[in-house]
């Protein structure tokens, strides 16, 4: 046999076997399921279409609604601010496609795999007026507890997968508001750079602390000798990230008792905000406002402690 011979011989079977090796593909029962495996809940491109999701859990509900580009918590009436990465974060896992593998067909599955909407969580992205893009049921854990079964209402089909939801429909009505004092903060609106001046009233009607900037530099309204500026700029960024642990109903805003501190930050673009406080409350616990919001906020001893200091402080470490 030539060497053109040998070369037509063996292109001849690498082609049958490739044809060989292809058609096994398309015609293994496993291959074609693990295809068919790959499933998105929510349809991609359509967030923002999306007015409201709600999430459902033994008798709970949590009422997200999308007005105007941003998410807001609906208690009672009321829209609270959300925080827009997680709900973003819990889109995201609906609408990923992953491995999502056909368990049953059978309507006499759901019962046992809690799908039924009496036992099952529930998941409902809304579309303003229209019928809703999803209404998911999620159910309980598989043998592993890695994965859960899953169902649209309205289908029998049930399917399984990783458990990405537990972490968004098992948390409690506050992991999904921005508690932030300055909720622009979550999304690097504003910065410690945009203060041109501060000034403080502590609760202890100690004497007031101003700090006014001057380029990279600070200037103080009290004696303090080595200062070191960039423990200026942490404190200040540790007030624009401050957060509460609630929201509060039922104190109003003009009410007295937030007299008792203030802190107030001076922008670049002349605008002011003002945080205000109320006195110590349980575990030191207060309350507090901020100009430009509607809202009572709850703050932990801890967060509010940030936003008092001691003037030495503000001293350069000695090494």
């Amino acid at each position: 046999m030539t060497y053109k011979n040998k070369i037509i011989t063996l292109s001849g079977v690498i082609a049958a076997l490739a044809i060989v090796y292809i058609l096994t593909i398309i015609f293994d029962p496993q291959a074609r399921g693990s295809r068919s495996d790959s499933y998105s809940w929510l349809e991609p491109g359509q967030n923002n279409r999306i007015s409201g999701i709600s999430i459902t859990r033994e008798g709970d509900t949590v009422n997200l609604s999308h007005n105007g580009g941003k998410w807001f918590v609906t208690r009672d009436g009321k829209d609270y601010p959300a925080r827009q990465v997680r709900v973003e974060d819990f889109l995201t896992v609906l609408s990923k496609k992953a491995p999502y593998p056909v368990r049953s067909s059978s309507a006499s599955s759901h019962e046992r795999l809690s799908l039924t909407p009496e036992k099952a969580t529930q998941v409902t992205v809304s579309a303003g007026a229209g019928p809703p893009f999803l209404s998911l049921l999620i159910g309980q854990s598989d043998i592993t507890g890695q994965n859960v079964y899953l169902r649209k209402q309205g289908q029998n089909e049930v399917r399984s997968g990783e458990d990405k939801f537990s972490v968004y429909t098992n948390s409690p009505l506050n992991s999904w508001y921005n508690l932030r004092l300055f909720p622009e903060n979550e999304e690097g609106r504003l910065k410690d750079t945009d203060i041109q001046k501060l000034i403080v009233y502590p609760p202890d009607e100690g004497p007031s602390q101003i700090f006014t900037r001057s380029n990279k530099e600070w200037t103080f309204n009290f004696d303090i000798t080595n200062p070191d500026f960039s423990k200026v700029d942490s404190y200040i960024r540790d007030i624009l990230g401050v957060s509460g642990d609630d929201f509060i109903d039922g104190i109003s805003l003009s009410d007295p008792m937030f007299n008792t501190a203030r802190v107030i930050l001076e922008l670049g673009n002349g605008t002011t905000r003002t945080i205000r406080l109320g006195p110590a409350e349980e575990e030191g616990k207060r309350y507090a406002t901020v100009s430009g919001s509607d809202f009572v906020y709850s703050m932990p001893a801890w967060a509010a402690g940030k936003l008092f200091v001691e003037a030495d402080t503000f001293k350069k470490n000695v090494e």
